[in-house]
């Protein structure tokens, strides 16, 4: 029998055509990435050769791409030595994509609650811009404990159950016709002032059932905030997909360093975030 082999990953040296800097040490960076900008689904990474000298790869979650223009954007923050060094690459430079990586998101539901929280934001962003032109009716909430990398405002959309106060929205979003509200703990105005999980209670609590039986939670954050929506969903009955943040050696399923435990139908089961994910059933791995 044939082993099952993965032929969907490309090896490109990417151009960095913009590298902008945020509040809070953030930076979104686009590059010219054909093949990986004309496969990449939502929920999927690139493993980055921050710099010649290093050798070992940086998983970053995808953002936005344009088939039609070869370009893929990430968003990131600096926090160690190796998205140290990639903040300081310059416009014009090559860095290597390992890309596209990973189980994507599987958006089945009518009514998809995007939820992302910090470098967790660009799945969702991803999600909300694959859904632009279909009928379904996503609602984005995102959080951020630095100041958010764009300048919020106001949002054109009102929405059930969320305070009248709460305006805050991402305006690429807003631009694309996709409500979204903006949550805190650092007093932002416009903001929701607390976790991006109560936010999504109110909008919740403000559907009706039929609306409600609607909706699909999809996640992506750091792991207690996505303990914290998996119990939302639970709350709610509702199926939830979270997409996990581990460190990696290989990203392609070889060194079995990303492994965490999987609750599956045969019993517990250890699962590589790099290729069984980083995309899982919420209710099995919390």
């Amino acid at each position: 029998m044939e082993k099952p082999h993965r032929d969907t990953i490309l090896v490109e040296d990417a151009e960095i055509l913009s590298h902008e800097a945020f509040p809070g040490d953030q930076f979104v960076m686009r590059v010219k990435a054909p093949g990986c900008a004309s496969t990449a689904l939502p929920g999927q990474f690139a493993h980055i050769r921050v710099d010649p000298q290093r050798p070992m790869r940086r998983p970053i979650s995808i953002m936005r791409t344009s088939a039609d223009q070869g370009w893929v954007d990430f968003l990131y923050k600096a926090v160690g030595e190796g998205t140290q060094l990639l903040a300081r690459r310059a416009v014009g430079e090559t860095v290597n994509l390992l890309a596209p990586v990973g189980k994507p998101f599987e958006i089945t539901h009518q009514r998809p609650l995007l939820i992302g929280g910090g470098v967790g934001m660009p799945p969702m962003i991803f999600i909300a811009e694959s859904l632009r032109k279909t009928d379904k009716q996503p609602f984005v909430v995102l959080g951020s404990e630095v100041p958010f990398p764009f300048t919020p405002r106001p949002s054109q959309f009102m929405l059930p159950g969320v305070p009248p106060e709460v305006i805050a929205a991402m305006p690429l979003l807003e631009d694309w016709g996709i409500p979204s509200r903006l949550a805190s703990l650092q007093g932002y105005a416009g903001c929701h002032e607390g976790y991006v999980t109560d936010l999504a209670r109110r909008w919740l609590d403000g559907l009706g059932d039929s609306e409600r039986a609607q909706v699909g939670v999809y996640a992506c954050g750091p792991h207690p905030m996505l303990e914290a929506v998996v119990g939302v969903a639970r709350d709610y009955d509702l199926p939830v997909q979270v997409s996990l943040e581990e460190f990696m050696a290989c990203a392609v399923g070889g060194c079995a360093g990303c492994v965490v435990e999987v609750a599956t139908d045969e019993g517990p089961a250890m699962k590589r975030v790099c290729v069984d994910g980083p995309v899982f059933d919420g209710y099995r791995v919390f």
